[in-house]
């Protein structure tokens, strides 16, 4: 038909123009996981839910345009089955293979070494896709350090990519699973379940946490924090760690909302009630159930009963949890309002829903509003991340980035989200010391009084950021790389020209060099170039008014090695942080700084603090992770989740 018309034209005497019928856009991997854990399937009232279907980026773009590695191995991640518990290697899942791609991969199956590298690939593909969403851009792994040792560009660690994160299915023969920084791996335990016999997981039978989403979507998430913040590794204060758990439980949360099936499922058991014991608010119920727990490792679901103090529990996991609690409060009254005029068409304007199954249209328009609210507040939870302080976090300032983060992406809070995460932190003791008051206006970061600073201009005028190009990671590495160095070089220039310039980005001046075990290196006059440029990321993200919004996240830090005793550093130490991170807006010519969150390296009362942990017996859990253990070559603790997680707090099981 194309063809007789474009003939018929040229007899006509217009001009022939060749064509093409456009190819529709390729579509997602599919890949078939369990919902939640293999518990589902186990009973016959969640055995319509017990698996799902991820739909996961295609990850062999940029592999020498090859197609994915059996393992898989791919652009983001590499899965090796080895266990050395019983000294075996497993066959590695070709997920090319035709005929796997013709059933959406392996059937989920507790027995299959291959379904496992295919649950572990699919649940942290999709994790790192919703980093990517929220942040705007391709996420990157924490790097490998060596101190180059040459004195060029003061003390200079020279960063080397980590191309692929590995995850190692069975790697443990423990109730244990963990993020590596040292290894840039993922660890996952198996062991026998401690059950009793009335619970879903029969005693004695295998517990893979391989085959837990919740537990790789929380691993995971350490791994993507630890990228973008690898000094939230040390514990500076009670928060950091807590941080790195409840920011971790919360994505994992989350996900269970992004499974549509699953949401429907629950929404008419539970009759729409949020906040009901069930499916979606509980973490790794296999999990938990096989270290004898007889519940989900945490449930989140009922928190009016755990009598929990933000100011009064110091154990990361349980002081992690009440950040978790906070933001799924926020959540569930976000969804009752969104869903209000549901409840009233339904209940004829009583709100109150009258006995029996719910209809099922609306168990459907509950589903599609509670599912599209989760989105909007993982979206908004990851990217605050871009707003956060260099340093030392408390969960006060994750507010603040996060509610900074969300007026700068939607101007009209329509549904009222902003303030539904200003009442959940203050009802749960979470509030910022340094705001007189809670409201927006206050909680936002400050705008700098001078936004175009003379220092500016040269710091950012030969940053190549390569806004409109789908580079490989690789090259997006090397090009942070550069930019870093480009920054510190020009700021360095800046801070001989202009001292007072350190105090500005929340430094100090006349801070000695160290080496990683604290022993000073070298003795330099002040000024002294001390600092470091940890990153200089790029994001473009789309508004929802449609408009791009572009950003450069600068951040800077600054140590120095504090003696516990007040004097000698050889007599044991910890390392005192400060720095800042600047939002830059280069869509200009004249750019300008957004915002500046300074954590200051002059501060005495957070040193006192510091200090107090140090020398107090308070806090030995997290002492052990921050003034003991090996070290990395850029002195943080080499493997700070492993302890973490084995000598985790269990809460919420009954």
């Amino acid at each position: 038909m194309a063809k007789s018309t474009s003939d018929a034209a040229a007899r006509a005497g217009a001009p022939s123009i060749k064509r093409r019928i456009k190819r529709p856009p390729t579509p997602s991997r599919r890949l078939r996981v369990f919902a939640l854990d293999p518990t589902l399937g186990k009973s016959l009232d969640s055995l319509a839910v017990n698996e799902t279907t991820l739909a996961v980026p295609w990850d062999d773009k940029p592999l020498t345009r090859d197609a994915l590695l059996p393992g898989p191995v791919g652009e983001y991640l590499e899965v090796v089955d080895i266990d050395p518990a019983t000294n075996k290697i497993y066959d590695p899942v070709d997920l090319n293979d035709l005929k796997l791609m013709a059933q959406d991969g392996w059937p989920p199956s507790e027995g299959n070494p291959q379904f496992h590298q295919q649950m572990v690939y699919a649940v942290a593909m999709t994790t790192i896709l919703h980093f990517e969403q929220a942040l705007g851009r391709k996420m990157l792994w924490s790097p490998r350090f060596a101190n180059t040792g040459d004195g060029t560009d003061g003390d200079k660690m020279k960063a080397y990519e980590v191309r692929r994160l590995r995850l190692y299915p069975h790697a443990l023969r423990t109730d244990n699973a963990y993020y590596s920084p040292d290894k840039k791996a993922l660890l996952f335990g198996y062991f026998p379940s401690a059950s009793t016999s009335g619970d879903t997981t029969a005693p004695g039978t295998m517990v893979f946490s391989c085959l837990s989403s919740d537990i790789i979507a929380h691993e995971m998430t350490h791994a993507l924090l630890d990228g973008l913040h690898r000094r939230f590794q040390e514990a500076s204060n009670p928060d950091v760690p807590a941080f790195h758990e409840g920011f971790a439980d919360t994505v994992a949360l989350f996900q269970h909302f992004m499974i549509t099936e699953l949401v429907r499922f629950e929404i008419a058991r539970v009759r729409g009630d949020l906040a009901a014991e069930g499916l979606l608010g509980g973490l790794a119920k296999q999990f938990g159930e096989g270290i004898g727990g007889r519940a989900p490792l945490r449930d989140y679901a009922v928190a009016a009963d755990k009598g929990l103090r933000y100011s009064e529990v110091l154990e990361p996991h349980v002081r992690g949890s009440i950040l978790v609690y906070a933001v799924y409060d926020a959540f569930r009254k976000i969804v009752a309002r969104r869903t209000a005029d549901l409840i009233r068409i339904a209940t004829g304007g009583s709100g109150v829903l009258s006995g029996g199954a719910l209809h099922p249209d609306l168990v459907d328009r509950l589903t599609t509003e509670t599912c599209k609210t989760a989105k909007h507040v993982l979206q908004m939870c990851i990217r605050a991340l871009d707003y956060c302080p260099a340093v030392d976090i408390t969960f006060g300032e994750f507010l603040r980035a996060l509610i900074t983060a969300d007026v700068d992406m939607v101007a009209d809070d329509h549904y009222g989200y902003r303030v539904a995460f200003m009442e959940a932190f203050r009802k749960w003791g979470i509030l910022p010391p340094d705001v007189r008051t809670i409201s927006e206006e206050t909680l936002c970061w400050n705008t700098p009084l001078e936004q175009r600073p003379e220092w500016l201009r040269s710091a950012v005028k030969d940053i190549d950021l390569r806004w409109n190009r789908d580079p490989d990671r690789s090259i997006i590495f090397k090009l942070q790389e550069d930019n870093r160095w480009k920054f510190w070089r020009a700021l360095n220039a800046q801070f001989k020209k202009n001292p007072s310039l350190y105090a500005e980005l929340g430094l100090k001046i006349g801070v000695p060099l160290y080496h990683a075990d604290g022993t000073i290196k070298e003795e330099r006059p002040a000024p002294q170039s001390t600092f470091e440029v940890l990153s200089v990321r790029p994001s473009r993200r789309v508004t929802p008014d449609g408009s791009y919004q572009s950003e450069i996240v600068v951040v800077i830090d600054q140590r120095r090695a504090i003696p516990i005793d007040g004097e000698d550093v050889k007599k044991g130490f910890f390392w005192f942080r400060g720095g800042a991170t600047l939002i830059i807006d280069p869509r200009d010519e004249e750019e300008s700084i957004r915002y500046l969150v300074i954590k200051s390296s002059e501060s005495e009362s957070r040193r006192v603090a510091q200090m107090q942990m140090a020398t107090g017996n308070l806090l030995t859990p997290l002492r052990s992770l921050y003034f003991g253990g090996r070290t990395a070559a850029d002195g943080t603790v080499a493997e700070p989740f492993a302890s973490l997680h084995s000598s985790r707090v269990e809460f919420g099981n009954g």
